[in-house]
């Protein structure tokens, strides 16, 4: 008999060494989907649901931001934020290189190294976030608090929404 595989993605494993209380959401998939189809294939609101969004400065560093998955992430606002003149979204074919993630897999939780990391000021006024668990078809919900010290984050309102 073949030994069971284990479903606990790096973010998982990183909440459990940092005893951060977390609730983990499956659902079969095989490509990416966007977060807002996997919302509402799953009953879910899209409000506390954060898509994970990785950026290049100028000299090459890259910056993470968590934002609502109906949202746009402002890139002047976002690049004020992380002290940059400028940023440019990754290409997504760069991403696994870069973070260890897939796309429609990618998490601020548990990448390759430590980036930069912001949140959204919108994902302060909710008692727990939804974000990616790490592979495509697993979400893990968790405090916004604790999204912020797993990661090392800060709020900045980086979107366009509400404009």
């Amino acid at each position: 008999m073949a030994a069971q595989k284990d479903v606990r993605t790096n973010a998982m494993r990183m909440l459990d060494k940092a005893k951060v209380p977390y609730s983990v959401t499956t659902y079969e998939c095989d490509a990416f989907i966007d977060a807002a189809h996997v919302s509402d294939m799953l009953g879910q609101a899209h409000e506390n649901v954060l898509k994970t969004l990785v950026t290049v400065g100028k000299g090459g560093e890259h910056f993470v931001f968590a934002i609502p998955i109906d949202a746009e992430l402002d890139l002047k606002k976002a690049a004020k934020a992380v002290g940059q003149k400028a940023l440019a979204m990754l290409h997504v074919k760069d991403l696994p290189a870069v973070t260890g993630y897939v796309r429609g897999g990618c998490t601020p939780i548990g990448m390759k190294k430590k980036f930069v990391t912001v949140v959204d000021s919108a994902a302060a006024a909710f008692e727990t976030v939804i974000i990616s668990g790490g592979r495509i078809g697993s979400q893990i919900t968790l405090a916004p608090g604790d999204l912020l010290a797993v990661t090392g984050a800060r709020y900045e309102a980086v979107t366009t929404e509400g404009e």
